[in-house]
């Protein structure tokens, strides 16, 4: 791979294919776990594990999968690195893992997984696979921690709240109080804030595309027609 190609995997991933705000994958939990930043960043980032290592492992053997059996392997090996994430959680982050609850294990039904794994995974090497599925697990992580911020921000006024649930009683003290005395905005942290939040977000990716695209046109040079002038001599 060259860096072209590394720079485009990351490209897609992080903005041009994002799996939040542009495929629209993987809603459920997005909507469901983004009410802080520590929850939405927490379940970001073992989606992202286990996308990083399913596409590393479905790479190598996609030549040697049948193909009508395809999809059962690769929800088999989605499901067994998802098992271990859910127990080394359990083992060692048990708060944290009481309160993302059934979503942790859910990762397996996820769509965002298994699309990667088998339209990209499934027909690439195991570099650019890993690649792949890093960062597009790292687009979804950026964007439970932008929904997360919105939605903590206006709901309570804090931000990293529950930062002990991952890190320890010591992580308390991390905990930023934006807004004093803030009585908080339940609509927020409800799943009716988690839509309008992330329509904001979908908004506002497109708006940054579009300005882009035009700022794009506007540099296209204008070339003189052969046999007559550029527009500038007129």
């Amino acid at each position: 791979m060259n860096t072209q190609e590394i720079k485009d995997i990351f490209h897609n991933g992080l903005w041009k294919q994002n799996t939040g705000i542009v495929q629209l994958l993987g809603l459920c939990p997005l909507l469901a776990v983004s009410s802080t930043v520590v929850n939405g960043v927490s379940l970001g980032l073992a989606t992202t594990l286990v996308m990083t290592l399913s596409s590393l492992s479905v790479a190598p053997i996609r030549n040697v999968i049948p193909n009508e059996v395809r999809i059962p392997v690769y929800v088999l090996i989605i499901a067994v690195l998802v098992t271990v994430v859910q127990l080394s959680m359990n083992a060692y982050m048990h708060g944290l893992y009481l309160v993302l609850g059934i979503f942790i294990p859910l990762i397996v039904t996820n769509c965002i997984v298994l699309a990667r794994v088998e339209s990209f995974a499934s027909k690439n090497a195991p570099l650019a696979a890993a690649l792949d599925g890093f960062a597009m697990g790292l687009g979804l992580t950026a964007v439970l921690a932008v929904l997360g911020a919105m939605r903590e921000l206006l709901g309570k006024g804090t931000l990293f709240s529950g930062l002990d649930l991952a890190l320890g009683d010591s992580a308390k003290a991390w905990v930023l109080h934006v807004i004093p005395d803030y009585h908080g905005f339940l609509l927020a942290i409800l799943p009716p804030g988690a839509f309008i939040g992330l329509g904001l977000l979908i908004a506002g990716k497109n708006w940054l595309s579009l300005r882009a695209t035009r700022k794009a046109g506007n540099r296209i040079p204008i070339m003189p027609i052969e046999g007559g002038c550029s527009p500038a001599t007129h």
